[in-house]
Parts: structure tokens; C-alpha cells; sequence
């Protein structure tokens, strides 16, 4: 594990290089950004990170290779880097949304060891929910790349076969927590809260149940069932919002998520 290249530094890539830095895993001098406006990555430049728009030089020099850029932008990478790319030495790990690791390898190689990865934007803050899969990279890869993603957050190994619900769960869901988040201070506009103490309290309330959930490692419904009384107003609250679909509305934007996931990158083909 010497030097690893992001290609496609975006807001991704960019919070994966911090967290390996963060963490003492890689030195910036050994990390290669690049990105087509190199502008765009002056500061990091500054903080001692190698940055280039070359892609085949950044690949030709790297051990790791992280695959970061949108995936209309895949194939004409891929053509870029095909002859840098060497399998007996170098890793390939795709953070790209809809792209399966047999779609990768058929535009640079059958003998490519290719792990995907799907963090979300809490990587920016070390709280990623990353799942990663692969279909032929060896259990010494699928351990580094856990290793690599522990230092943004918490990984967890799935079949290949749930990476776009895995995204829908994990990365969209990131906005759909949001959103909630959004509608409970709304509501504690509506109940006599100026905006800002109303959201404060929304979003300290919304991670104390998470971290209730996550310190315990409760089912969400028992400690639901701390909370509510008989006749009482908790109870009423939920009713409420179930008689007016709340985790419907919650499980179908999850699933068709899902569905537009998987086609993101087929639709560009």
C-alpha cells in the first residue's frame, strides 16, 4: 500500500482523502487528486497532495486507483487509463452509482480485481455508511478496502446483487432523513418555535434516536414503546402520521431509488 489515485475529486474523493489523511493511513504526498479543472483543486495542492489532470500518469504511479467520477464520465476514463493499469499490482475501487464491477473489467480487463464502494456524504464528517462487494478481488483487497473506508465511517460487506438498494438506503437516504429532519422543525414552526431553535431542536432530537439505536442496539420499536403511554400524546402523534402514510411515503421513495440507481449508468449507454 504505497501511493493510491482519486480520479474524480469531487466532493467524494476529496472527503475520502481527508479521512485518510485524518487517520494517519496515507501521508498527502502520497495521494494523487485529479480532476479536469486543476484549479478546482489549488488547496489541496497546498496541503502537500500530489493533484494532476493527467489520469494515465496519476494511474501508472498508484497501487490503489478509486474510480470517483459521474458515471456518464466512466467509459471515456476508462479508455484514458486502460494501458496504465496493470492487475497483478493495483486495486480498482468504484464509488460510482449503478456500475457493477463486470462493466469495469470489461473495459480494461478479466484479470482486474475491482471492489466496489458505497459511502454517502456523511463521509465528509467521518460518519459514512459505506457498503462495499466485489465479484473476483481477493479477501487481501476486500480487507484493505474495509480498512481504507473505516477511517470515513462504518462498512459493511453485501452481495454485488444489493449495491443499488444499498444506495438507495444508505446514500439517498442521507436526503430523506434530511427531509424529515426538515418537516419535524416545520412543524415546530407551526407550534410556536422561531425557525432556528425549532430546527435545533429537530436535528439534536433525530440523532439522539439514532445514537439510542446505535448505543443500545434496541430494535427502533422498543424504544418507541419507552415513549409512548396509553391515551397519550405520543401515541396520537404516530397514529396520526401513519393514517396520512408516513412509512409508505418513506418505504416507496426507498425502493424506486432503488430502481433509478440501478439504471444510472445503463442510461448513459
Amino acid at each position: 500500500m504505497n501511493n493510491i489515485a482519486i480520479l474524480g475529486s469531487g466532493n467524494m474523493g476529496l472527503a475520502f482523502a481527508n479521512g485518510l489523511v485524518k487517520s494517519n493511513t496515507f501521508q498527502a504526498s502520497q495521494i494523487t487528486l485529479t480532476r479536469r479543472n486543476i484549479n478546482n483543486l489549488a488547496a489541496q495542492t497546498a496541503e502537500g497532495y500530489i493533484t494532476t489532470t493527467n489520469n494515465f500518469e496519476a494511474v501508472s504511479k498508484a497501487s490503489i486507483v478509486v474510480l470517483a467520477v459521474l458515471p456518464q464520465q466512466l467509459n471515456s476514463l476508462l479508455a484514458e487509463i486502460k494501458e496504465a493499469v496493470d492487475p497483478a499490482r493495483q486495486l480498482v475501487i468504484s464509488v460510482i452509482t449503478g456500475v457493477s464491477c463486470k462493466d469495469i473489467k470489461a473495459h480494461l480487463s478479466e484479470d482486474v480485481q475491482v471492489v466496489r464502494a458505497m459511502p454517502n456524504t456523511a463521509i465528509s464528517i467521518g460518519q459514512s455508511m459505506t457498503c462495499i462487494t466485489t465479484d473476483n478481488a481477493s479477501q487481501e483487497y476486500v480487507d484493505l478496502t474495509k480498512k481504507l473506508f473505516e477511517t470515513v465511517g462504518s462498512v459493511v460487506q453485501i452481495n454485488e446483487d444489493l449495491m443499488s438498494s444499498a444506495t438507495a438506503l444508505c446514500a439517498c437516504g442521507i436526503a430523506f432523513f434530511l427531509r424529515s429532519i426538515r418537516a419535524a422543525s416545520q412543524g415546530g414552526v407551526e407550534i410556536g418555535f422561531h425557525a432556528e431553535d425549532a430546527l435545533k431542536m429537530a436535528v439534536q432530537t433525530a440523532k439522539g434516536a439514532a445514537d439510542l439505536l446505535l448505543l443500545h442496539g434496541t430494535h427502533p420499536e422498543h424504544e418507541i414503546d419507552k415513549v409512548t403511554s396509553p391515551k397519550g400524546c405520543t401515541i396520537a402523534g404516530l397514529n396520526e402520521m401513519e393514517h396520512n402514510g408516513f412509512s409508505s411515503a418513506l418505504i416507496k421513495g426507498i425502493k424506486l431509488a432503488s430502481v433509478k440507481a440501478g439504471g444510472l449508468y445503463k442510461d448513459e449507454n
